[in-house]
C-alpha cells in the first residue's frame, strides 16, 4: 500500500486511554493508514459526521458515552449507518459481546489485543467495504442504465403506433377493392399490424404501470363473463382446440374490466400456443381464502421449474424443447396489471405436464348490514 496515496483507507480510533492510543495509531500508521485518533464517543460522533472514515475501532468502556450508545447512534444515521465498526474492549463476556453485535458492530477484539490480529480484522473489513461500495455504485450505474433504455424504449414505442395506425387503415382500404386472390395475403398483413399494434401498446402500459401513470378504471365485474369474453376472441388462434370456461358461480370483482380481459386473453393465448394441436384448455373461476381465483391450464409442454420466475419478468424469455416459452412484455404486464389490483399471479408447471397459470383478485367487501328498523 502506497503511504502517499490520497485515496489511503481512513479509520478512526476510539479510546479513552492515551496508551491504546499510541499503540494502534502507530500500527495503523505502519500498514499505511490514515488514522484520526479520539478520546471519547461525543469526540467520534463529531468526527464521523465532519468526515466520514471507512472504519472505525471503537472502545466499549469510555465516560459520559460508551462505545454502545456511540454505534447506536451511528446506525441510526443513514449517512453513517453502513461504516463498518470494529469493538475493542477488556469485557470479556458472552453477553458483552452478544451487547456489541446487537447495537451495530461487525467484529470484535478483546484486550489486551495482538497486534496482527487487529490489523487483519482491519484488513478484512476495509475489503469487505470496498466490495460493499462497488457493488453499489455497480447497481446504481445499471439502474440508471436500465431508466435510460426504458425512456428511449418507451420513446420509441410511442412514435411506431401512428404509422402502424396508418398502415393498418391503408390495409382496411386496399381490402375493400382487392380481388379474391389479394384478400388472404392482405388478411395475413392486417393480422401482423393489428398484433404489432397488440404489443406496443403493451409495451406503453408496462412502462405506464411501472411509473403508476396508468390509473385503474374500477368496477364491478363478473369474471367468468369477462372470461368468455376473452375466449370467444380467441376462437381463431384456437382453431381444433378445445378451450372451455368453468365457474363455481358468479364471481364478482371490483377492477379495471379493459386490463383484467386483456391478463385473461394473455394467459389464454399462451395457453392455446403451447398445447397440442388438438389440446385442451380450461379457464377455471373460483373463490380461494376469500379472493377470487383465475386458473388457466393446457396440456402443453410445461416449463421448468427453475423457469417459473423468469417468465413473468421483462423481456423474460426461456427456451423449453423447441419453443421459447414467454411472450417478452405479455406475462410481464399480466404480473403488474394483477398487482396493481392488489392480487397475485404464478405458475404451477413441469415439463411434460402441461401448465396452470394463476391470478387472485380481492373481493369486494359485503355491505354493511342493514339498521333494524
Amino acid at each position: 500500500m502506497n503511504p502517499t496515496s490520497a485515496n489511503r483507507p481512513s479509520i478512526l480510533v476510539v479510546d479513552d486511554t492515551p496508551a491504546n492510543l499510541q499503540l494502534l495509531v502507530g500500527m495503523l500508521h505502519e500498514h499505511g493508514y490514515r488514522v484520526r485518533p479520539v478520546t471519547s464517543g461525543r469526540h467520534a460522533l463529531t468526527a464521523v459526521r465532519s468526515e466520514p472514515p471507512d472504519l472505525i475501532l471503537l472502545d466499549i468502556t469510555m465516560p459520559e458515552m460508551d462505545g454502545y450508545e456511540v454505534c447506536r447512534r451511528l446506525k441510526e444515521d443513514p449517512a453513517t449507518r453502513e461504516i463498518p465498526v470494529l469493538f475493542l474492549s477488556a469485557l470479556t463476556e458472552t453477553a458483552d459481546k452478544v451487547k456489541a453485535f446487537a447495537a451495530g458492530g461487525l467484529d470484535y477484539v478483546s484486550k489486551p489485543f495482538q497486534i496482527e490480529e487487529v490489523a487483519a480484522r482491519v484488513r478484512t473489513h476495509l475489503q469487505l467495504r470496498r466490495q460493499q461500495r462497488e457493488l453499489q455504485d455497480s447497481l446504481a450505474r445499471e439502474r440508471e442504465l436500465e431508466r435510460l433504455r426504458d425512456n428511449l424504449t418507451h420513446l420509441v414505442v410511442h412514435d411506431m403506433r401512428s404509422p402502424l395506425l396508418a398502415l393498418s387503415l391503408t390495409l382496411e382500404m386496399v381490402r375493400e377493392k382487392a380481388g379474391p386472390a389479394e384478400v388472404a395475403l392482405i388478411e395475413s398483413a392486417r393480422s401482423g399490424v393489428a398484433s404489432l399494434v397488440g404489443m406496443v401498446n403493451e409495451m406503453l402500459d408496462v412502462s405506464r404501470l411501472e411509473s403508476g401513470a396508468l390509473p385503474l378504471k374500477r368496477e364491478t365485474i363478473e369474471l367468468a363473463a369477462l372470461a368468455r369474453e376473452a375466449v370467444e376472441s380467441l376462437r381463431l388462434l384456437a382453431r381444433e382446440m378445445d378451450v372451455r370456461v368453468a365457474a363455481d358461480g358468479p364471481v364478482p370483482v371490483s377492477a379495471d374490466r379493459d386490463l383484467i380481459r386483456r391478463v385473461l386473453a394473455n394467459l389464454v393465448g399462451n395457453a392455446i400456443k403451447f398445447a397440442p394441436t388438438r389440446g385442451h384448455v380450461q379457464v377455471r373461476i373460483g373463490t380461494a381464502d376469500g379472493a377470487a381465483r383465475v386458473e388457466v391450464t393446457d396440456d402443453g409442454i410445461g416449463i421448468a421449474p427453475e423457469h417459473h420466475a423468469r417468465i413473468f419478468e421483462k423481456f423474460g424469455q426461456v427456451e423449453d424443447g423447441a419453443k421459447r416459452r414467454g411472450t417478452g412484455l405479455g406475462l410481464t404486464f399480466a404480473r403488474m396489471a394483477v398487482e396493481a389490483h392488489g392480487g397475485r399471479i404464478g405458475v404451477i408447471s413441469a415439463p411434460g405436464r402441461g401448465s396452470t397459470f394463476w391470478f387472485t383478485l380481492p373481493r369486494p367487501a359485503p355491505p354493511p348490514p342493514a339498521p333494524p328498523s
